[in-house]
This record gives structure tokens, C-alpha cells and sequence, in this order.
């Protein structure tokens, strides 16, 4: 199994050595077969001293170095002096990564993670979230200079919880959506799009095809495509906007190997299954929250004078075909969001201490300069056509939100005087608080048809060709969706850009609406779908409502220190009475964390983001009135050149519209367009791919796993934790469930994903029934069992199968019901007149196995008078046979030869169909179809 090492280069397990005068940290990939050794000096007070030979080490080499650092750090007998009793290298801790380092009035120090967890899977790549870190002192005690405040600054610092909603990923840059990242991987270039040959050239394929790959509808005696062959994973420049730890690696990025830098995001992730009769489909959510600009609900409102809004948070919703888990072979789509804070100068004093404080314009910009810097962001990152939908109140007794929309109004359409008019931000103001108060008034209806006409101008993702049945029967509102179709993909264009004040409640519910409607174009692209519809109370809206649910909570206590207080059933007016009680905690928790926590809250991510650094001889962090100047760089400095008060945008910005720019690496002024100078000449020097084995990294045969710890098993699953049980059930994910039985089967998972794996597998146990007895004893003939055997009947006859019969006492009991005793009760078929003898030996071999494993449980018992061990023999050639103790199989050579060939196809090294088949099915297609 030499080929099944795995070929990650990121550093995913690291061992921490120490000695008086060094730390060696030992970073390995996640099989252990390639190593690297950094070595940090503990002899400097202050300064941070690194140093990386930038050597792949493998095992018995890192072992011997260990070995030598320890021989060489211990003291020598008769020694003297500071020699005298010096211990040798010992072993610190383990972790699975390095956060970064910071320095506060001290030296330095080292932030690792020591505990993750694994929350979704993207085409074989794993994103993990953060479940505990560790803060080391590098400095020794020895040389460590003393100073009072350094204890406050560290407190302050580990105000941030980095166990809360911190993720990251060896192999996926998670700051970048799945349409950049896909594209990032291509090097073909497509030259016949179905629009102009100019947009067409700066845009390369999404993927790279595999080593022989062919059209099975390519003309007989044409040659197949070939490319230069396949890669899973790509490492390319992060968006600085969206990674939390860019202070922190400050100190290190640039004089190590890349392998040792990890950027983590702050948001959400979550992913859930869709079974559709068998086929996995797997719904991923991401949410990448902004550093710029960050902070707490009204200590951060409204835009920087960088263009940066207060609450930005990109949303992805990646449906992928887990069929197929590669991203050369596998088939991904792919919707992209926004939310962001009303993009103009504008605050709310807390200092009255009222629940809504008065909104106030903090500064006139006749030139629209703030929005006009935040919409040029959004242009070079997602292109156009941008659309807003403003959910602000206009009409009020009282100004108070109208003032907002009264002001982005007239900045939208003052930039648009100067922007052309294919380019222009579309702009849709739609009071929804006033609108959901009406009687008879559905909310929904009014967002479904509002998210049709969005789609209808920015389009989505999918990274390759709709299925031939998809051409065969063209849905003709695909044909309306915006977006780019290149030949063999869809690319999103443009982006939805929601807001109301705060952007939680409101914001939360349209973005669940919109991704509902991009669901179904998703699925029907995948070929899932019949047509591009999507009903509200089918279970596969149910998980995507769920994953937007948990989504917005997590946002909501991140921004505003308390969940969600209006829900997507509370504009549906389904909520009982009971849940206002609810929503008024929620609203108190809200007040009393705005009111008393959020300074503290602020403090911990200014000093975490680098905003403020603390140094002798200035003012401390607590003792600033305000944090204005750490967030508004421009207003301590005058500008050194005027911005355009008409040309508002990137001088090289319109030359790529409606594609994005993306920036250079190294620079921050110049961009180019998404795929032409990226992967041009000089590419590989510049962007270092990153080659995967999915196989691997995905089911890891080099460890010693369990079904129960597998994600993919204890994933939130459409079949399990939604669809109603019973026999009659249709298990069809689209079909319309009446209210109370969706109401009765939807657990709310965030509870389960917060506290892991254990808690969706009770979840699971609990809402099932309770296990059938292995035993009925003659002497159960009391009251309690005669409620338990009516019980057994109620529920027996409610599955529509017939009553096990009761039995008196003293009767005989076969054997044979004893080890079957669901079968007869549950399907009504009497499974020892189906099986033959030589399988009922096989089964009740199972069975024993199975019982002696849970024999620490009272309730399973053998009676007493069946005497398994006399008919059964050992399955293993160990003397007590159990489960976890077997003799391998014996498997034949054909056996082997298909196994072999499974291993090589999962590797994208798939034999090709020879040319009798290819005609055979190219006839058995145009029969059928044409």
C-alpha cells in the first residue's frame, strides 16, 4: 500500500519539543510520512528567532534528530556550572496547527490548535472546525522580562474564542468561493462561448480534465481530448478580508516554507446529506465574515473610510454530487451572497442606554466617496451586475431606518450617473418589516418572486455541462438565468447584496428564500430535479431552512450577542404562542449583551486583528475613549492623491465586466481579470499547486477507524433526521409534508452540530423505537408485561403487520424465534422457512457475536435452556472469537484485480471503454432520446 500515501504537503500534525533553549516544533502530514523540523529560539526576550531549513525529513531521519537533540541537551557526568543538572528534550505538546504568534509588552507567543473537528467535505477536501487551542510562552523563565500589564493584555486577547466558529482546511482555501478556486485549478482555455470572444479570453475552464479523457458523442474515428493531467487541490493567494490570523502570521509567513501557514476564517460551516432514492447529494453552507471593519452591533455601524461595511459576511451554498467526490470527475455548483451594513457614514449612541438608539449621519458625503469604494470592492470581487435589496423601514412615524434608505437611494443612484448602464447596481427597497404585518399576507411569496428575479441577472455556478437528458428536455427558464455559459460550465456573475439595520433577522430570512430558489436550479442542474422548483415543506427545504437557521444564529450571537429573534416560521406566521416568551429572551439577551459586553468584545478583536498593538510609552487599549482612529486610517492622514468624484471605480475595472478582478499577489493597486494573467506565462512560479490524494485524505486506510467516528455517517442526513418514519412514508425529498408531520420529525440541529459527533447519533437513537427483546421468559406474565405486550401490539399493528402472538407460561420457545424475532413481527414473514440451513448457522453465528460484545448491557440476556456455544464454532483463530478480533479473508485473484482497479479509478486513473462499447451505448442513447 505504498501508493496509498497520502500526498498532502500541508503540515497537519505537529509534536512540540523543548529545551532550555529552544522549542523544535515537528510537523508531519496526517500519515506521518513526511516531516518538518522549525526551530525557535526561547534565548530572546523579545525578538522572535525562527528558523526552517525548508528539508522534507522522513521518519527514521526525524527520529535519529530527535534522538541527537536529546543525547546533546543532557548534562554530561561530572559537568559544571550552567551545564549542571540541564534536562534534555522533552515533549511539550500536540496540535494539529499554528494560529500564529503575537507579542504584547513581553516576548512572544505561539498559539497551536491541539483539538479540531471535521465539518463538511468538498470534493474530497476537509474543512475543519477549531475546538481548542494552546498559548505557550516562548521565551524561557530565564530570560523573561517582566512587565504589570502584559496580564491584562493576555486576557484581553483570549477574549476571542477560538473554539467558537473558527475554521480552516489543509487543501481548500477557504477565502475564496468554489467558482474561484475551480478556476484557479483550470489551464485549458475555452475559446466558444455563447457570448463575445473578449469576455470569453480572460476566463479559463474550471477544471482540468482527466489524463484520457472523451465525449462519448464525439464522431466514430475522431481522436478523444487530452490534457496534461489532473490535480485535486490548488494553493493560491487568500483574500486577506476574510482571514482572522494575518496579524498573527506577520512574524513568520515570510521566512518559512509554505507548509507551515494556515489561514483561518471566522463564520460558519455546516454541511448536510440529501438522499434522493440513494444518491447523496451533499448542501454546504459558508459563511466567511469580514476582519475588516469588525466588531459589535452598535459599536460598529455603517462603512470605514476604506469602503469596508460593519457585519460583511460572504454566504456560499455548494451543492455537490457525493457520488463522485473529486473535482476533475465530480460535479459542484456552487451560489454565492452578501450581507453588509448600509454602506455610508452613520452610528448610534448606546450611552442613553435605550433598546433603539437614534441613528445618526455622522458625516456629509455629497460625492457618494464611501459607497463608491465599498461597490467597487464588490465589482472587482464578484463583478455585475450588483444587486441590493434593501429591507430597511421606509415609511415611519418617527425617522429612524428611513434615514438609511433615504441615503443609500440617493447614493446608488448617484453612482450609477457615471457607471454604464449594462454595469448599473440594481437597487430594490422593500419594507418588510410593514409588509409581514399584514393580515392574509404571505412574506415569502414576496421574497420567492423577488429571488427569480435576481437569479434571472447574477446566475450560479456549476463547474461542468448540464446532463444530455437536461438538453434533451430544455427547461425554459433556464434559459432566462444570468450568468456567463461557458462550454462545459456556468459561471455566476454578479451578486445579491441583502441588508436591513442590523442585518440579522430580516437579512437571514430573504438570504434563505434566495438560496431556496438557487437550490432548485442547483439540483436540476445536477440532474436531480425534474424542474426548478422547490416547495416550502419538503424535507429537502427543510435541511437547507435548518442550515440557514444555524446560520443566522451563529452570525446573529457573533454580531449582536444573542440568536436569532424572528425566524423563517415566525414570517410564516406558524410559530405557537408559546415562542414569544422566547423571542423576548432573545431580545433581553440582545440589550444586556449590547449594553455591558460588547466593549469587551471589541477590545479582544481590535488587540486579535492587529488594529491596536500595544507598545511602551502609549496610551493602553483600555484607556482609549475611542476606537474611531483604529478603524478609520485615513482620518489621522491626508490623502496622497484625490479620488475621481465621476470615475468612482478601478481604472482597469471595466475592461473585464461582467467578469471579476481579482488582485496580484504582492500587490495592492494592480488587479487582473480572473484566469488570464494568473495562468499565463510565468504562472507556476508565482501560484504553487498543491497536488491530493482524495482517496486518502477522504477515507484514511494508513488509521484505525470506526463507522460511528466517520462524518459522512454522523452528517445531518435527509432520510434520518427529516423524513417521517413509517412504511407508507414516500421517501422522496420533494414531496409536500402536512405540518404536522414535519413538525413532529425536525429535530433542530444546532444543538447536535455545536456539541459533535455523539449528539446527531442520540438524536438518532432517541427518535427510534425501542429494540424488540431477545428473550420472553416464562415467568413475564404480570401487569407491567401485559402493558409492555399491548404496547408491542398497538405499535405492531400501527406498521400495518400482525401481532406476535402471547404466549403462556411454561410454553416452549423454538430457538429459532428467539434469534429472529423481528422478522415475524415486523414483515410478517417467517424468515426460517426462507433461509437455508447453512445460512441460519451464519446468522446466529452474527447474533452471538453480537451479544457477547453487548453483554455488559442487563437487558440483553440468552435464555437459559439454548445453548449457543454447543452450535456454534469460532470465526477467527484466536481462542475467545469477538469483533474486534478476526482472521482476514482469503480473497481471490479476480477479487484483487477489481479491488485494484476501484483503487486506481478513485485515483482518476479509470481504464477507457473500448470503442465496441462506446457504439453500443452512442446507439443505445439516440434509440432512446433522439
Amino acid at each position: 500500500m505504498a501508493d496509498a500515501c497520502p500526498i498532502i504537503s500541508s503540515v497537519q500534525k505537529l509534536v512540540l519539543y523543548e529545551t532550555r533553549a529552544r522549542f523544535f516544533l515537528v510537523g508531519s502530514n496526517d500519515a506521518g510520512s513526511k516531516f518538518r523540523v522549525l526551530k525557535i529560539d526561547r534565548t530572546e526576550p523579545r525578538e522572535l528567532s525562527l528558523s526552517d531549513d525548508k528539508h522534507v525529513y522522513s521518519e527514521a531521519e526525524v527520529r535519529d534528530l530527535l534522538s541527537r537533540l536529546d543525547l546533546g541537551n543532557r548534562a554530561r557526568s561530572g559537568a559544571r556550572g550552567p551545564l549542571l543538572g540541564l534536562p534534555g528534550l522533552s515533549r511539550a505538546t500536540t496540535a494539529h496547527g499554528i494560529v500564529g504568534f503575537v507579542r504584547f509588552l513581553e516576548g512572544y507567543y505561539m498559539v497551536l490548535i491541539t483539538k479540531r473537528r471535521k465539518v463538511a467535505d468538498i470534493g474530497g477536501h476537509s474543512i475543519y472546525k477549531i475546538e481548542d487551542t494552546v498559548m505557550t510562552y516562548i521565551p524561557h523563565e530565564s530570560v523573561r522580562v517582566s512587565h504589570p500589564d502584559e496580564a491584562r493584555y493576555v486576557k484581553i486577547f483570549q477574549n476571542v474564542d477560538l473554539s467558537s466558529n473558527f475554521y480552516f482546511s489543509y487543501s481548500y482555501n477557504l477565502t475564496h468561493s468554489l467558482q474561484y478556486n475551480l478556476t484557479m485549478m483550470g489551464t485549458a482555455r475555452d475559446t466558444t462561448p455563447s457570448t463575445s470572444t473578449a469576455q470569453a479570453s480572460v476566463l479559463p475552464l474550471s477544471h482540468r480534465a482527466p489524463p484520457s479523457s472523451f465525449d462519448i458523442f464525439e464522431e466514430e474515428g475522431s481522436a478523444p481530448h487530452h490534457s496534461h493531467g489532473s490535480r485535486c487541490g490548488v494553493r493560491c493567494a487568500s483574500c486577506e478580508k476574510f482571514v482572522w490570523n494575518s496579524f498573527l502570521l506577520e512574524p513568520f509567513q515570510g521566512s518559512v516554507h509554505p507548509d507551515w501557514v494556515l489561514h483561518i476564517t471566522h463564520g460558519f460551516c455546516a454541511q448536510s446529506k440529501l438522499v434522493v432514492y440513494g444518491r447523496p447529494v451533499y448542501i454546504t453552507l459558508i459563511a466567511r465574515r469580514s476582519a475588516r471593519f469588525a466588531g459589535t452591533r452598535f459599536l460598529k455601524r455603517g462603512a470605514n473610510s476604506e469602503g469596508d461595511v460593519a457585519n460583511e459576511v460572504e454566504t456560499e451554498q455548494i451543492v455537490q454530487d457525493a457520488s463522485v467526490m473529486t473535482f476533475a470527475h465530480g460535479r459542484f455548483s456552487s451560489y454565492v451572497q452578501l450581507r453588509g451594513s448600509v454602506p455610508l457614514h452613520w452610528s448610534q449612541d448606546i450611552s442613553s442606554m435605550i433598546p433603539k438608539p437614534p441613528i445618526t449621519l455622522d458625516q456629509a458625503d455629497p460625492y457618494m466617496l464611501v459607497a463608491g469604494l465599498h461597490f467597487d470592492q464588490m465589482l472587482q470581487r464578484f463583478g455585475s451586475p450588483i444587486v441590493i435589496l434593501n429591507l430597511v423601514k421606509r415609511h415611519e412615524k418617527r425617522r429612524h431606518e428611513s434615514l438609511l434608505s433615504e441615503e443609500l437611494l440617493a447614493a446608488v443612484g448617484y453612482l450609477n450617473l457615471f457607471l454604464p448602464p449594462e454595469h448599473h447596481i440594481h437597487y430594490i427597497a422593500w419594507d418588510m418589516a410593514k409588509y409581514s404585518k399584514r393580515k392574509h399576507v404571505n412574506v415569502l411569496d414576496k421574497l420567492s418572486d423577488i429571488a427569480e428575479g435576481v437569479l434571472r441577472k447574477t446566475g450560479f455556478f456549476m463547474n461542468k455541462r448540464s446532463y444530455y437528458c437536461n438538453a434533451l428536455h430544455l427547461e425554459e427558464r433556464l434559459d432566462e438565468i444570468g450568468g456567463l455559459r461557458m462550454a462545459g460550465r456556468q459561471l455566476q456573475t454578479g451578486v445579491l447584496r441583502t441588508n436591513c439595520v442590523d442585518c440579522l433577522d430580516r437579512t437571514n430570512t430573504a438570504q434563505f428564500m434566495v438560496g431556496k430558489c438557487a437550490l432548485a436550479y442547483q439540483l436540476y442542474a445536477l440532474g436531480v430535479l425534474g424542474s426548478p422548483q422547490l416547495e416550502l415543506d419538503t424535507d429537502a427545504a427543510r435541511i437547507l431552512e435548518e442550515l440557514y437557521e444555524d446560520h443566522g444564529d451563529t452570525l446573529a450571537l457573533q454580531y449582536g450577542g444573542s440568536q436569532l429573534v424572528h425566524r423563517v416560521k415566525t414570517y410564516r406566521k406558524l410559530t405557537p404562542w408559546t415562542s414569544h416568551s422566547r423571542d423576548i429572551m432573545q431580545t433581553l439577551s440582545r440589550y444586556y449583551s449590547n449594553a455591558f459586553s460588547d466593549a469587551e468584545k471589541q477590545d479582544a478583536m481590535n488587540l486579535f486583528l492587529g488594529m491596536f498593538v500595544p507598545r511602551d510609552g502609549r496610551l493602553h487599549l483600555w484607556e482609549l475613549t475611542t476606537d474611531y482612529y483604529l478603524h478609520h486610517t485615513d482620518a489621522t492622514r491626508l490623502p496622497s492623491a484625490l479620488r475621481s468624484y465621476t470615475r468612482w471605480w478601478s481604472p482597469v475595472l471595466l475592461s473585464c465586466l461582467p467578469l471579476p478582478y481579482v488582485p496580484r499577489a504582492g500587490q495592492e493597486a494592480g488587479y487582473r481579470p480572473a484566469g488570464s494573467d494568473c495562468l499565463g506565462e510565468g504562472a507556476e512560479d508565482e501560484e504553487e499547486e498543491e497536488e491530493t490524494d482524495v482517496y486518502t485524505e477522504f477515507f484514511q486506510p494508513h488509521q484505525l477507524t470506526s463507522l460511528e467516528e466517520t462524518f459522512a455517517f454522523t452528517m445531518p442526513c435527509s432520510t434520518r433526521d427529516f423524513m417521517p418514519k413509517g412504511a407508507s412514508i414516500n421517501p422522496s425529498p420533494f414531496i409536500v409534508r402536512k405540518p404536522e408531520e414535519t413538525s413532529k420529525s425536525s429535530p433542530s440541529l444546532s444543538k447536535a452540530r455545536e456539541e459533535g459527533v455523539g449528539a446527531v447519533q442520540r438524536k438518532t437513537v432517541a427518535s427510534a423505537p425501542p429494540p424488540a427483546p431477545l428473550e420472553d421468559t416464562p415467568s413475564s406474565s404480570s401487569g407491567d408485561d401485559s402493558a409492555s405486550d399491548a404496547d408491542d401490539e398497538n405499535s405492531a399493528s400501527a406498521r400495518g403487520s400482525p401481532a406476535r402472538p402471547n404466549r403462556h407460561p411454561g410454553e416452549c420457545v423454538d430457538p429459532r424465534q428467539v434469534i429472529y424475532p423481528s422478522a415475524q413481527s415486523v414483515y410478517g414473514v417467517d424468515i426460517t422457512k426462507q433461509l437455508s440451513l447453512q445460512d441460519q448457522e451464519l446468522y446466529a453465528k452474527f447474533v452471538k457475536l453480537g451479544v457477547d460484545h453487548k453483554s455488559t448491557e442487563p437487558s440483553v440476556r440468552v435464555a437459559s435452556f439454548l445453548d449457543v456455544s454447543k452450535l456454534l464454532t469460532p470465526l477467527s483463530v484466536f481462542p475467545p472469537a469477538s469483533v474486534r478480533r478476526v482472521s482476514p479473508p482469503r480473497v481471490s485473484a479476480p477479487a484483487l484485480d477489481v479491488y485494484e482497479a476501484h483503487v486506481r479509478a478513485a485515483r482518476g486513473h479509470a481504464l477507457e471503454p473500448r470503442r465496441h462499447d462506446l457504439v453500443l451505448y452512442r446507439q443505445h442513447v439516440r434509440n432512446r432520446y433522439m
